[in-house]
């Protein structure tokens, strides 16, 4: 079983920036994929940014590639999104999961935490 727990949400002006992230515990979990997706009022639930187990491999959604960028420690126990450059439309819960693979799609992660909520004024 792998747990997982966001924090570092917020709200910040247009333009400012945030730092996710994402304790695990679990002592599978520095073996597992991790991706953050977010999801806004009335909005499906998307993918921003996920990274492989071991870090080599990291992937983008087109609408935050260039401000946001994942990574995760060297224990391997939490992975960080620092969101720069932020814009109202990246208003949204955020949520990190894990999965034996990097995937995109929110059904490919069998663990979730809780969410963090990140507001954007304009």
């Amino acid at each position: 079983q792998v747990q997982l727990v966001e924090s570092g949400g917020g709200l910040v002006q247009a333009g400012g920036s945030l730092r996710l992230s994402c304790a695990a515990s679990g002592r599978t979990f520095k073996y597992y994929a991790v991706a953050w997706f977010r999801q806004a009022p009335g909005k499906e639930r998307e993918f921003v940014a996920g990274i492989s187990w071991n870090g080599s491999n990291t992937r983008y959604a087109d609408s935050v590639r260039g401000r946001f960028t994942i990574s995760r420690d060297n224990a391997g126990d939490s992975v960080y999104l620092q969101m720069n450059s932020l814009k109202p439309d990246d208003t949204a819960i955020y949520y990190c999961a894990s999965a034996a693979r990097l995937y995109t799609a929110p059904n490919g992660y069998d663990y979730w935490g809780q969410g963090t909520q990140v507001t954007v004024s304009s």
